[in-house]
C-alpha cells in the first residue's frame, strides 16, 4: 500500500487546513487510518485515526473539537480537516495505514506517507 500525504501549509493562528491522505494498491476502507505529528525536536505524537468499516473517529485530546477526521470511499482517500489552528500544531504530519486495532501507537501501523509541512503562524 502506498501513501500520499499532501494538503500543508502555512496558515495564521486561526486559520484551518484540509491534509489529504490517498491511497494507492489497496482499498482504503478495508484499512484503520491514522494521522500523526512530529515537530523538531519532539516525538511523534498521535493525531487522530479512523477505523476501518464503521468509520468511528479517535482523536488526541489536544485536537478534539478542532480537527475531524473523514473518509471519502470514492476517491479512497482519507482527509484531516485543522480548524482554529494553534502555533503549537506546526509539525510534520504524517498519515498511516493498518488492519485495524490500537489506533494511538505509531509503532502497530504497517504503512506510512511521507509528511506534509504544517506551519501555523502566530
Amino acid at each position: 500500500v502506498q501513501l500520499q500525504a499532501s494538503g500543508g501549509g502555512l496558515v495564521q493562528a486561526g486559520g484551518s487546513l484540509r491534509l489529504s491522505c490517498a491511497a494507492a494498491g489497496r482499498t482504503f476502507s478495508s484499512l484503520a487510518v491514522g494521522w500523526f505529528r512530529q515537530a523538531p525536536g519532539k516525538e511523534r505524537d498521535f493525531v487522530a485515526a479512523i477505523s476501518r468499516g464503521s468509520g468511528n473517529a479517535y482523536y488526541a485530546d489536544s485536537v478534539k473539537g478542532r480537527f475531524t477526521i473523514s473518509r471519502d470511499h470514492a476517491k479512497n482517500t482519507v482527509y484531516l480537516q485543522m480548524n482554529s489552528l494553534k502555533p503549537e500544531d506546526t509539525a510534520v504530519y504524517y498519515c498511516a495505514a493498518k488492519e485495524d486495532g490500537i489506533f494511538n501507537i505509531g509503532a502497530l501501523y504497517d504503512y506510512w506517507g511521507q509528511g506534509t509541512q504544517v506551519t501555523v503562524s502566530s
